[in-house]
């Protein structure tokens, strides 16, 4: 499962650590925060805020990704910033001419998807996000579309015959989501004042989840 931590000062990036290993997100993420802080010589009290990817994902992902994250709110006082991941994601193709369609793994036959286009400076969201069959999914995409995520691995062969000469499909380096990116888009909410409410401050799940299903029935 890939997950990854960055620290940015303003514009700029300052470190970032990314792992795509079996382990689970629980087991580094922590760890991961605690590596990066001590390899760029900043202490937990030099950060001034906090993004973070609150979905569509791995349930157990976003929970213990946005739990840390209030952790550290409760430690610090430092504002949350939430950041939607397929906007974060698509935004690691700049300026691109072409359509992109990040793709995760929903489990059940589906992923999660959105469609994104970049118009001018500003990346627009042409498709909102939803949980959805590959297949009904490319009946939606229309035109030259980068595609790129573990879902678009998953299911490549389908997105070619599908897309033909249409589907462009990411380098390895870009097929995950990156903290980078996160981290940019939460300077600009920041900015602009946007910050969450850590008490009522939820994942972004779409779906519910098997345990939910079965509780309620």
């Amino acid at each position: 499962m890939a997950g990854s931590v960055a620290i940015t000062e303003d514009e700029r990036l300052v470190a970032e650590v990314m792992l795509d290993i079996k382990v689970v997100h629980s087991e580094r993420l922590m760890s991961s925060i605690e590596w990066l802080l001590m390899a760029s010589r900043i202490s937990i009290a030099d950060i001034d805020a906090f993004a973070v990817s609150i979905g569509p994902g791995s349930f157990t992902g976003l929970r213990i990704g946005l739990s840390t994250v209030k952790g550290l709110y409760y430690a610090t006082k430092r504002p949350i910033i939430p950041v939607p991941t397929l906007d974060a994601f698509a935004r690691r193709i700049p300026f691109s001419a072409y359509n992109i369609c990040p793709m995760l793994d929903a489990r059940k036959n589906e992923v999660y998807a959105g469609l994104y286009r970049w118009y001018g400076h500003g990346l627009k969201k042409v498709i909102s996000e939803m949980a959805i069959a590959p297949d009904d999914l490319m009946d939606r995409v229309e035109g030259i579309t980068i595609f790129m995520g573990d879902g678009a691995r998953l299911y490549r062969r389908l997105i070619e015959e599908r897309m033909r000469d249409d589907a462009i499909f990411a380098p390895p380096h870009l097929m995950y989501p990156s903290a980078s990116t996160v981290a940019e888009i939460g300077v600009e909410r920041l900015k602009r004042g946007e910050v969450a409410d850590p008490v009522t401050l939820t994942p972004f799940y779409i779906r519910r989840s098997e345990a939910e299903i079965r509780w309620k029935g």
